[in-house]
């Protein structure tokens, strides 16, 4: 049964799509299927999302805002800089050992819509630099900018990597070896040049 309010129904055809979208792909999802699946009216899908790709955008969104929200939450109970990276590890090893886990959506979304002008492939940009900027700005409580700034770079590089071994079956090895790698580069990026 769908939710009756018109937020409710829009947010329950975002996290219908989400599923879908995670496990099947975008472009192998149709909006046929979305629809069904959310047992909605064509018409209140595309009140909500008059194109397809807005509602990619806002499921993309939503996830984005979503990890935010958790990261936001798990730093808090970090006090170092070292220690708020190693959080946002912790939730990307969890991820990793979900038994629905499926991948990175934004890195599908990046490979399945490859042009940069399309506002699929911007909102998984934003993602992505989100989590790199957040990196920055923690390591910027403890580094200068530009050390912060090439550090996160190399975290975001090693959390990607990570996340494609874990998609591959190594989720235990990509875990220990982000681990590991991440306090050499934050170690590396405190020492002056």
């Amino acid at each position: 049964m769908t939710p009756s309010s018109p937020s409710g129904k829009r947010q329950h055809v975002v996290d219908t799509a989400y599923a879908l979208f995670k496990r099947d792909g975008f472009h192998a999802t149709g909006i046929d299927r979305i629809i069904a699946e959310a047992d909605i009216a064509k018409m209140t899908m595309y009140r909500h999302f008059p194109a397809k790709d807005d509602l990619i955008v806002a499921v993309l969104e939503h996830r984005a805002a979503r990890f935010e929200r958790q990261l936001e939450r798990l730093a808090a109970t970090a006090g170092t800089a070292a220690a708020k990276i190693a959080t946002i590890l912790d939730w990307h090893e969890r991820w990793f050992r979900d038994p629905d886990f499926h991948g990175c959506l934004f890195a599908h979304a990046l490979a399945e819509f490859g042009d940069p002008d399309h506002p699929v492939f911007k909102a998984a940009v934003r993602q992505k630099n989100g989590l790199r900027k957040r990196m920055r700005s923690i390591l910027e409580e403890e580094m200068p900018p530009q050390r912060a700034e090439g550090a996160a770079a190399a975290l975001s590089m090693l959390i990607e990597g990570a996340t494609l071994m874990a998609q591959m079956g190594e989720a235990t090895a990509a875990i220990d070896s982000a681990r590991k790698a991440a306090s050499a580069i934050i170690a590396s990026a405190r020492v002056p040049p």
